[in-house]
C-alpha cells in the first residue's frame, strides 16, 4: 500500500479550517490548532449582544471534520524548514510533514501603549465576548436608579481603541445594549461609548457608499468618534488620550482595544523572506520562495494579488483556502500549481442590534433589511453543509433578537 502523502496544517481559523476541509480525502491531514473549536468571528459581535449562540459561532472542531481529517490541540513553538518538522510548546513528539501549510492568525498589537495589555479587554473570541458582556452588566448594576444623569455618563464610559470595521461593529453593539439596558432599569441620562481612531476617518479602507451609512448608524447608536487621537496610556479605570498634541484623561468602566493586528511569533522566528511589517512574502500560488512544499496564508502571508481592502479579513483567508487546498493537491500530484487574484465580492457590516450595512454589485443598502441579509450571507459561510443547515433552521425559526443587560442573577 502507498502511504499518502502527510499534510499539517498550522491555525484552526478561516484559513487553516477551510484548506483542512478542501483537502480531506486526498492525503493524509492533520490540523493543529491551540482551541478546541473554530470561531466564525465576523459574528462575534451578535455573541455579545446575544442575537447569536455560541454553539453557532464557534462550534467544536470534532463537530466540523470526520475521521479523513486528524485534529491536535496543541501550540507549535517552532517550524524546522529543513528536516520537516514541528515541535509542539508542551514537548510533545514533534509532527512531521511531507506539505505544510501556515494559517496561524495574528495577535493583538497594543503597539507598546504603557498598559494596554494589562488593562483593556481583547475581542477575538468567545471567552473575550463573555467578559466584556460582563463588565458592562457589572457597570451597570453598580448605578443607582437615583444617580444623576452626569455621574451615570461617567461610570458608564466605555471606550473602542480601532475605528476599523471591528471598532465600528463593536461600540455600536455595546451603545444599543447599555441604551436599551436604561429604561429597563430606571436609569437617567445615557451611557457614553466612545471610538478613538489615530486616523482621520473611520473604516477608511470601505467605500463611501457605505462609509454613509457606517457614520449614520454611529451617530444614531450615539457613539462618539475621536479621530486623529492616538492613546498614551491605559489605566485600571481610564484612559489618556492625545489629540493635536493636548492629553487628556478620562475615567472609564472599560477599554476594548481592537486596534490591529501583529504577527504572530511562530512567523517572527521562520528564517523566510518577508516585508518591512514581518509578513511572510508568499509566491502567487501561496508557495513560499525557496520552500515549494511550505504554503502560507491569512493574516501572516503578504499576497500582492489581492483587492486591498481585503487584507486581514476573514474573507481573503477563505477565498485562499480555496488556491491553497487546490494547490497543495496539484503539488503532491506533480502537477501545475493555479494563481488567481481575489477580489472583493462584498462587504457587510454589523450597525448596532437593528442595522447593518451591506454592500454587493456595486451598489450598498442599509437597515433592517440588510441585517437580515448579513445573516443570510454568513450562513452561507459557515464551515460545513450540516452546521449551515442546522444554524439556519435555527435562526429562521427561533429569530435573532439581541438579550439585554439584565442585571447579573436575574432570570429571564
Amino acid at each position: 500500500m502507498v502511504s499518502r502523502s502527510r499534510v499539517l496544517i498550522i491555525g484552526g481559523g478561516f484559513g487553516g479550517l477551510f484548506t483542512a476541509l478542501h483537502l480531506a480525502g486526498d492525503a493524509d491531514v492533520t490540523l493543529l490548532s491551540n482551541e478546541d473549536r473554530f470561531t466564525f468571528r465576523p459574528l462575534l459581535y451578535e455573541y455579545l449582544s446575544g442575537e447569536v449562540e455560541e454553539w453557532h459561532i464557534a462550534p467544536a472542531y470534532q463537530e466540523l471534520i470526520d475521521e479523513r481529517i486528524s485534529f491536535i490541540k496543541g501550540q507549535a513553538a517552532n517550524v524546522d524548514l529543513s528536516t520537516g518538522q514541528v515541535s509542539l510548546a508542551d514537548g510533545r513528539e514533534p509532527l512531521a510533514y511531507d506539505v505544510l501549510v501556515l494559517a496561524v492568525g495574528g495577535l493583538t498589537n497594543y503597539a507598546g501603549v504603557p498598559g494596554a495589555q494589562e488593562h483593556s479587554l481583547g475581542f477575538r473570541g468567545i471567552e473575550d465576548a463573555d467578559r466584556l458582556r460582563q463588565r458592562m452588566v457589572e457597570a451597570l448594576d453598580q448605578i443607582p436608579p437615583d444617580l444623576p444623569p452626569q455621574d451615570v455618563r461617567g461610570a458608564l464610559t466605555f471606550a473602542v481603541v480601532g475605528g476599523g470595521a471591528s471598532g465600528v461593529e463593536l461600540s455600536t453593539k455595546m451603545a444599543d445594549l447599555l441604551n436599551d439596558a436604561f429604561p429597563r432599569r430606571s436609569l437617567k441620562g445615557e451611557p457614553r461609548v466612545l471610538v478613538i481612531e489615530m486616523g482621520d476617518r473611520v473604516v477608511p479602507g470601505m467605500g463611501e457608499d457605505i462609509r454613509e451609512y457606517v457614520e449614520q448608524a454611529l451617530h444614531l447608536s450615539r457613539v462618539e468618534v475621536h479621530t486623529m487621537t492616538r492613546v498614551v496610556r491605559v489605566g485600571e479605570n481610564s484612559l489618556t488620550l492625545s489629540h493635536e498634541g493636548a492629553e487628556s484623561e478620562i475615567a472609564t468602566a472599560g477599554v476594548v482595544w481592537v486596534g490591529g493586528v501583529r504577527v504572530n511569533p511562530l512567523i517572527e522566528n521562520l528564517q523566510v523572506d518577508k516585508t518591512r511589517s514581518g509578513l511572510i512574502k508568499v509566491a502567487p500560488t501561496l508557495q513560499i520562495p525557496g520552500h515549494d512544499n511550505v504554503f502560507a496564508l491569512g493574516d501572516n502571508a503578504h499576497f500582492e494579488d489581492a483587492d486591498a481592502p481585503l487584507a486581514g479579513t476573514a474573507q481573503l483567508a477563505n477565498q485562499q483556502a480555496v488556491l491553497a487546498a487546490q494547490n497543495v493537491r496539484a503539488f503532491i500530484a506533480g502537477e501545475k500549481l493555479q494563481t488567481k487574484h481575489f477580489a472583493e465580492i462584498g462587504e457587510a457590516i454589523s450597525l448596532g442590534t437593528e442595522r447593518a450595512a451591506v454592500l454587493t454589485g456595486g451598489k450598498a443598502f442599509a437597515g433592517a433589511l440588510a441585517r437580515q441579509a448579513r445573516f443570510a450571507l454568513y450562513t452561507s459561510r459557515l464551515p460545513t453543509w450540516h452546521h449551515r443547515l442546522r444554524v439556519g433552521a435555527s435562526w429562521f425559526f427561533e429569530g435573532t433578537a439581541p438579550r439585554p443587560l439584565l442585571p447579573l442573577g436575574f432570570k429571564r
